[in-house]
């Protein structure tokens, strides 16, 4: 349990450092952020495992027609690996970011990371395998999932290689990345869902797939009818014959699957790109979690005989033209915040 340094500013204060100083938070703007961003991903998790019943509930029914796909081939085997992989990372990782796990039972953390690791691996392979078709399989679409796919495998591999060599600080912050580049699965479909109302309220927009997809999700009737162009796949000439859908809601669930489709391309670029910018934003705002981190790292890299102690990892300073760091004569534990040191000198001040 964490022990606060300062009286509380008010009776909230008070009443918070109750719930997250048992669990290691010393600050409260850290506990809203892990309670708002590690919330959002347990709950999006617990939300999906009921697709773990991959032919009863995840498939089983036509609903907007993706299952046409993910019911044969590679597509299918893929997406299976993913389920099953990436929901158990996903509820697991929370807990990889609770302080008072990593500094009370380090080997659970330990331990817990290579699970998450390999899964995660795993996860991203059926990804890729299923990706081809998904929401449309629009290039936009694809690119998108491969390249948050390759930042999140890159981020990991990097985060494991600094823990190696006791680089901490960097393992923070590639550990970090990873997970929020692939929380944008989540953001994603917030955008997607908007996109996709503008959309169908806008009009003018029309998709393509593939006339056995349609006859999947509406029948063959209901194709027949709605859809004559599909004539050449049930005379067989054509068995890939595509047919355009209009890009509505409110129609039919071929017509909101296309609506949907349209959407998730571009809003799997834009939670991308939230996410990127947003972890860079939050590692460059604690500054002093990276230093206190760093400091820690040196001493343990002394302590393990590495050469250049505080840089054994992969820092800037070792692979790029940055300043050479230098550990703080300070132990870290008496080091304090600059936001702390300058709340001191106003109270003083004001004395």
């Amino acid at each position: 349990m964490v022990k606060p340094t300062r009286p509380p500013a008010n009776a909230f204060v008070a009443a918070a450092r109750k719930v997250y100083n048992p669990i290691g938070f010393s600050k409260g703007y850290n506990f809203v952020l892990f309670f708002i961003f590690a919330g959002a991903l347990m709950g999006f998790t617990l939300a999906r495992l009921q697709y773990l019943d991959y032919y009863g509930i995840f498939c089983g029914d036509p609903g907007v027609g993706e299952c046409y796909f993910y019911t044969r081939g590679i597509a299918e085997i893929g997406l299976l690996m993913h389920l099953a992989t990436i929901l158990p990372a996903g509820f697991l990782v929370v807990f990889q970011f609770v302080p008072a796990i990593r500094h009370k039972f380090i080997l659970i953390h330990r331990l817990n990371g290579y699970v998450i690791l390999a899964l995660s691996l795993v996860g991203t392979v059926g990804a890729f395998m299923s990706m081809r078709n998904a929401f449309g399989g629009g290039l936009d679409t694809q690119l998108g999932l491969g390249l948050m796919g390759i930042m999140f495998v890159v981020s990991l591999a990097l985060g494991y290689i600094n823990i190696k060599r006791l680089q901490l600080e960097q393992h923070r912050a590639w550990m970090l990345r990873g997970w929020f580049y692939a929380s944008s699965i989540i953001t994603l479909r917030i955008i997607m869902i908007i996109m996709a109302t503008i959309i169908s309220e806008t009009g003018g927009y029309w998709a393509v797939r593939q006339c056995a997809q349609v006859n999947y999700t509406l029948g063959e009737a209901s194709t027949r009818e709605l859809y004559p162009d599909c004539e050449a796949f049930y005379s067989g000439e054509d068995p890939y014959k595509p047919t355009l859908i209009k890009a509505t809601m409110n129609s039919s669930a071929m017509t909101a699957g296309a609506t949907l489709g349209l959407s998730f391309g571009p809003a799997t670029w834009l939670a991308l790109f939230l996410h990127a910018v947003g972890v860079e934003v939050y590692l460059r705002l604690t500054p002093f979690e990276h230093d206190r981190l760093r400091n820690v790292s040196y001493q343990r890299q002394v302590e393990a005989g590495m050469r250049n102690p505080g840089r054994a990892g992969l820092t800037a300073d070792r692979l790029g033209d940055a300043i050479l760091w230098k550990p703080n004569s300070d132990s870290t534990r008496n080091a304090v915040p600059l936001k702390s040191v300058a709340s001191q000198q106003h109270t003083s001040n004001s004395e």
